[in-house]
């Protein structure tokens, strides 16, 4: 079974013109079916500002208001995604920019509201990979921003951690699906001040161990829970840390098992 790589990217990367640029040049040269994924980082919050649009957060989510979405849409799916698009054109990768609409690639359900109201936010429901499959057939890369749409003209911001895992299980029975996270750190560490201390593998039971030692807390539980939802979903490898771990064979890196 030929193998899959989806990749994602967050703002350490996208908010660094050198280091989006570096990354660029070393995906460009890797030659299986691949995916790139990317977030939003401050660029739609610095937008926001300059327009006077009040930038809410609750546990490190954006609340998404009419005018918010709007802002997040012209910075995701227009400057990111088209400069990302550009440069790897550049680099004699040819891609394709996608949103979760285009395609009809990715449906989602706009958040219930519970105890919070996170305005238009999404939750994946389904993924179609029939314009995928045949973007991938003829070597071309999909580029996906965070952003989905629930089939009723209605865009959605969502989480781009949740479509790459999203992604990779959507592929998993025509592929052997790899996903990578990349972001700031080496990967799972045992201590945030240490850099050198990555878990290298976390099984199921490795895992509910450093939960209970409060070492995997905050921000790093949402990443984690797609992990695992992706492993548990035939993903066949996940891994999370630099980007530097796609080709750097002496990295370290964390690699989820089941």
């Amino acid at each position: 079974m030929e193998t899959l790589k989806i990749i994602k990217i967050g703002g350490n990367i996208i908010d660094n013109p050198i280091a989006l640029d570096n990354f660029l040049i070393e995906f460009s040269k890797i030659e299986a079916p691949k995916i790139l994924v990317h977030g939003g980082g401050k660029l739609a919050t610095k937008l926001a500002q300059q327009m006077n649009v009040k930038v809410e957060m609750v546990d490190g989510r954006r609340i998404t208001n009419t005018e918010t979405l709007d802002i997040i849409t012209m910075v995701y799916a227009g400057k990111i995604n088209k400069t990302i698009v550009a440069s790897l054109q550049q680099k004699s990768n040819n891609a394709v920019g996608f949103t979760g609409a285009d395609g009809n690639t990715i449906l989602s359900v706009k958040r219930p509201v519970k105890e919070i109201d996170y305005g238009f936010a999404g939750d994946i429901i389904n993924v179609d990979t029939t314009v995928l499959n045949t973007l991938l057939n003829i070597g071309v890369t999909p580029v996906f921003c965070a952003i989905t749409h629930d089939n009723n003209g209605q865009l959605l911001n969502t989480n781009a951690d949740t479509i790459a895992s999203e992604l990779a299980i959507g592929f998993a029975k025509k592929y052997q699906t790899e996903l990578y996270y990349c972001f700031e750190k080496n990967g799972v560490l045992l201590d945030i001040n240490n850099d050198d201390s990555v878990v290298e593998n976390i099984t199921t039971k490795k895992y509910e161990e450093l939960l209970a030692k409060n070492i995997i807390a905050d921000g790093m539980l949402p990443k984690m829970n797609n992990c695992f939802h992706a492993i548990n979903q035939q993903v066949h490898k996940v891994c999370i840390g630099k980007s530097e771990m796609l080709y750097n064979h002496n990295s370290k890196f964390t690699t989820i098992q089941a």
